[in-house]
């Protein structure tokens, strides 16, 4: 694929400096390791180059990465306060109601006390009561189940705000 080729978002970020496009990168995952992994990577002919990146970074983060990665996020039912893309992705909780945001924060609480670190879902497109329930199950997991779950759930979460990242439209 050529140069000409290239979606106009991403040859946007492609021409980013390396500390404006590490910010970038940091913005979607605090992950240091995975951002570097990524800066090293471009420039991406296509998104789907930058996605496979992204998932093969995540596959190979240490379980102290991971910390750093999921540290970068609230936890359900308290989006980062001013953070547009938290609350956005959060957005199943906002209109939930007294009960149901009292038992989510008991059960961030209950989860974070086994697992030490917040309980971490894929929060775009699902409802207060698919988070809860998701929850509820894998709090039973062990901490070996539940580390590979963050992982596949950072991955979702990574592509759909590289995803933003890279559209067209940015300004």
């Amino acid at each position: 694929m050529t140069s000409n080729s290239t979606p106009p978002g991403l040859a946007r970020f492609n021409a980013l400096e390396e500390h404006a496009a590490y910010a970038a990168l940091h913005e979607a995952c605090a992950s240091t390791a995975w951002a570097y992994r990524l800066l090293a990577a471009r420039p991406y002919a296509t998104p789907e180059d930058l996605y496979a990146a992204s998932d093969a970074a995540m596959a190979a983060l240490t379980g102290e990465d991971l910390e750093e990665a999921m540290a970068g996020h609230p936890p359900i039912g308290r989006p980062k306060p001013g953070d547009p893309t938290s609350a956005r992705e959060q957005r199943g909780m906002a209109g939930a109601s007294e009960e149901l945001k009292a038992e989510m924060l008991e059960l961030n609480l209950a989860y974070q006390e086994k697992f030490g670190h917040v309980f971490l879902i894929c929060a775009t497109g699902r409802t207060g009561e698919q988070m809860r329930d998701a929850v509820k199950e894998r709090i039973g997991n062990s901490p070996e189940q539940e580390r590979e779950i963050v992982r596949t759930e950072l991955g979702r979460i990574n592509r759909i705000r590289l995803a933003n990242l890279v559209q067209e439209d940015q300004t």
